[in-house]
């Protein structure tokens, strides 16, 4: 077998920059987050998407049926859509009924599996699912929007570009439920097939589907056609909070191979010589895609709006004095930008990424788990304790005492089976705290470490409640990015640092907080529709508003 030589690239950041919950929470999407990867792939397979069935009344209620081959599987998404009350609206976990609903089936169901879907779909978490059920989800209607433009469509004319611009999408989703959940099928069972061994790649199918019924009901309901542009601009949008969040805790392993994937990525561009005048051009479009993309990024809570209009002031400054002319000039404009604030670095550091995809793409096969955790026993107590003072120095510092520094704690609501935080001084429930103080755990453990050696096992046996922290230490050395490295039960801790992650490299933008425990964003936003993903498939980082 030929050897494949490994690109040049420069020094990884390292994990005690990156990995710490204020750049965490200043991540954008690149072209290795899982949307961009998954259309890439329906792309170079020339996927076309069927409508077999179509039984919708003229309001828009009743079901549907898209069908797609990828990686020689059919796949199948049944939508349910339903005259949802106005009173029963919510984007809340606790809501009992949505506008649609739906199901990504594994083949072509037959009419009696759509007569199943269709009376379990609506009920969501209070049904029961088959392993023929992939991946479960629900929308609401923008209503302001999917109103204009249904009104719109009827008079004969096209929707107002700005009311398009500023909402962005016709529904959004509240939940994309996959692996397992309610008994819809195990990731084992799909995690092998040709276009879905990336993390996420049903659900990320899904809400792609997702996207394309919403266009499709609003033109049906309006009696027209939309313009191709806005409808390119229509993206899904999604509803997220705390049950995300503990996610990124609980699969280190996952976590460090996204993050290490990014930071080889940039390492990658950072040591590339010379760029030629084309590379130049380029890049220099795509910074002033950005900028235009923050100037269309706008949000209602004053805070976040001030951290967008900060972040616009510097970039428009900053991004016109890149020199990609000299010797390694990514890697000078990371330097150029070190000390910038952690949202103008990592708006950069994707900005650098983007136009190198034969340099990078192939990285996105790294990025599942498909072997767990590699974390080989150490003999003894000392070389843990010589592990923590490695690479949990950070985990050290708190005083876990202190009201400031334990304030929170992490539970399962026991009514939605979800994450929840609660305050540990003002609230019931810490008896029931989940194990996501990683940093105390270690700090307890260094305690409990003596001068004298011991064998593992001997220390495990006497402290066995140990046992958690020791597996986390074990990982560090070949798991570099697997920690936040952050208190996530002081009071400090913001949840949506570690939403605006993971939803990253879900291909998020728009980001829209509504408290720093939930937020909404827009996904697929830009992106190829069913019948163009031949026509710039992978051109759409940061979208902007063209119509």
């Amino acid at each position: 077998m030929k050897d494949i030589a490994t690109p040049p690239q420069t020094a990884l950041r390292p994990a005690s920059q990156v990995m710490r919950l204020a750049r965490m929470g200043a991540m954008f999407p690149t072209r290795l987050s899982f949307l961009r990867s998954l259309l890439r792939r329906l792309a170079e397979e020339d996927v076309t998407v069927s409508r077999p069935v179509w039984d919708m009344c003229e309001d828009g209620f009743g079901h549907a049926v898209y069908s797609l081959r990828l990686g020689g599987h059919v796949y199948s998404l049944v939508v349910v859509s339903t005259d949802l009350p106005e009173d029963m609206r919510t984007d809340r976990v606790i809501a009992t009924a949505w506008d649609s609903a739906y199901v990504l089936y594994d083949g072509v169901p037959s009419p009696e599996e759509i007569a199943r879907i269709i009376t379990c779909a609506p009920k969501q978490e209070a049904a029961r699912y088959t392993e023929r059920d992939l991946v479960l989800s629900r929308a609401n209607k923008s209503v302001r929007l999917f109103g204009h433009v249904v009104q719109s469509l009827r008079e004969g004319r096209q929707p107002d570009p700005d009311m398009i611009r500023d909402v962005g999408y016709l529904m959004r989703t509240t939940a994309v439920y996959g692996n397992g959940k309610f008994g819809i099928a195990d990731r084992a069972l799909i995690d092998s097939r040709p276009g879905l061994e990336g993390p996420f790649a049903a659900e990320m199918l899904t809400v792609w589907l997702i996207r394309h019924f919403t266009h499709d009901l609003a033109e049906h309901v309006g009696g027209a056609t939309l313009d191709p542009a806005l409808k390119r601009h229509l993206g899904i949008g999604n509803s997220t909070g705390l049950g995300m969040a503990p996610f990124l805790v609980n699969h280190p392993v996952l976590l460090n191979n996204w993050m290490l994937a990014r930071e080889t990525a940039l390492a990658r561009v950072r040591a590339i010589e010379r760029l030629d005048d084309l590379q130049q051009q380029h890049l220099r479009h795509l910074a002033l895609r950005a900028e235009q993309h923050l100037n269309e990024w706008n949000v209602p809570d004053p805070v976040h709006q001030a951290r967008i209009d900060a972040l616009r002031v510097d970039w428009a400054e900053l991004h016109p004095m890149f020199d990609f002319s000299v010797r390694q000039p990514l890697d000078l404009v990371m330097e150029q930008v070190a000390g910038a604030s952690p949202d103008i670095q990592e708006l950069t550091a994707a900005l650098m990424i983007e136009p190198f995809g034969d340099l990078v793409d192939g990285l996105t096969e790294c990025m599942s788990d498909p072997y767990g955790a590699f974390a080989p026993p150490l003999a003894g107590t000392q070389k843990i304790k010589e592990m923590i003072e490695g690479h949990f120095d950070w985990a050290l510092t708190p005083d876990y005492a202190a009201a400031d520094h334990c304030g929170q704690f992490w539970y399962v609501s026991e009514a939605k089976s979800e994450p929840r935080l609660g305050l540990r001084f003002e609230e019931e429930g810490a008896a029931l705290e989940t194990p996501l103080d990683i940093g105390r755990r270690i700090k307890a453990l260094y305690h409990d470490l003596t001068e004298n050696e011991m064998r593992l096992s001997d220390f495990l046996d006497a402290y066995p409640h140990h046992a958690l922290a020791v597996t986390r230490v074990q990982m560090a050395a070949h798991h570099p990015y697997a920690e936040i490295r952050d208190n996530l039960i002081a009071t400090s801790c913001l949840p949506i640092d570690m939403l605006r992650c993971k939803l990253s490299f879900f291909g998020a933008s728009k980001f829209d907080p509504k408290s720093d425990r939930w937020t909404r964003i827009t996904l697929c936003q830009g992106a190829p529709l069913a019948d163009d993903l031949n026509q710039n498939a992978d051109d759409w980082w940061l979208p902007v508003f063209a119509p």
